[in-house]
């Protein structure tokens, strides 16, 4: 099912219910426990992980060419309501990059996260290229998601024209960081097709720039030894049996709006969400009606 929200009725349409991250009264919210942070070990590395909050446990997994910075707006006004986690990929942020010639794989190193923890269940969220990785977990650890949470959304295996495209940019910026290193990586980034045209906020790219120069870019200059989930995930969406929530946006890649829709017809338990007016960068453009989206969602989910 399909929910497109205009800006205005769908602020107008969520404040009859509690937000689930900021406050629609004018009331601010009281503030949320410390948040705990540290390392947590993997085997050939360790990750880097921020926790707050209590309540349901709700996971935060980031992009491509940031860390968890990527989720600023979401991570404490989120915890006022939730036990909310989010952690640094490895290769990315703090946490440590990949071993050459050591396999592993992000699902993984999310159950081992979520182990350390203590956690034996979670509401599982990825946007862009974290939403591949939480879609994998939901597929290797399906007893161990209360939900799943697409946003921007992609899955590993997809393929397509617009993806083709996609991928093109991205070898651009693989060029450009192998060539003449991190800030032109950032530069090609910034200006390539596939992101300059999904992004209109000029506060937003200013702030996923900022996160993007602290980055190594590692991955797009070094050979990987991840293992994907095998079969792809392309092949086993039919399977998923968490209730789902598909957020995307008006103005998003292409690809990912395409990858919504497969979601959306193929995942049983879903339910997509278009917002309007926005890009890829929907989080950090319209944090308040998407915190409010995530919220509602999830409660609709604890409360069954």
């Amino acid at each position: 099912m399909v929910t497109r929200v205009p800006l205005v009725t769908f602020v107008i349409g969520l404040t009859a219910a509690a937000a689930a991250g900021a406050a629609t009264s004018g009331e601010e919210p009281p503030p949320s426990r410390a948040a705990r942070s540290g390392y947590v070990e993997v085997p050939g590395g360790r990750l880097w992980y921020e926790m707050a909050g209590s309540g349901d446990p709700l996971v935060l997994i980031h992009g491509n060419a940031g860390d968890l910075r990527h989720w600023d707006h979401q991570f404490q006004p989120l915890a006022r309501h939730y036990r909310v986690i989010r952690y640094d990929l490895r290769g990315y942020g703090k946490s440590t990059v990949p071993v050459e010639r050591q396999p592993y794989a992000d699902h993984d190193d999310l159950a081992a996260l979520l182990d350390h923890l203590r956690i034996s269940k979670a509401h599982i969220a990825g946007w862009s290229m974290g939403c591949a990785i939480a879609v994998d977990f939901v597929l290797a650890y399906p007893q161990r998601a209360a939900s799943l949470i697409a946003i921007g959304p992609w899955v590993s295996g997809y393929s397509s024209p617009a993806a083709e495209k996609l991928f093109v940019d991205l070898r651009a910026v693989a060029t450009a960081a192998s060539q003449r290193g991190a800030q032109a990586a950032v530069d090609a980034w910034m200006n390539a097709p596939f992101f300059a045209s999904a992004t209109h906020d000029s506060s937003a790219r200013a702030e996923f720039a900022r996160i993007a120069s602290d980055y190594s870019w590692w991955a797009f200059s070094h050979a990987s030894p991840q293992r994907p989930l095998d079969p792809a995930a392309i092949n086993r969406l039919g399977t998923i049996k968490a209730p789902t929530l598909i957020m995307t946006a008006e103005h998003d890649i292409p690809a990912c709006r395409e990858v919504a829709d497969l979601l959306d017809s193929v995942v049983p338990k879903a339910r997509k969400v278009v917002v309007a007016g926005t890009g890829h960068l929907l989080h950090m453009e319209k944090p308040r009606e998407f915190n409010q989206t995530l919220g509602t969602f999830i409660r609709s989910q604890s409360s069954r």
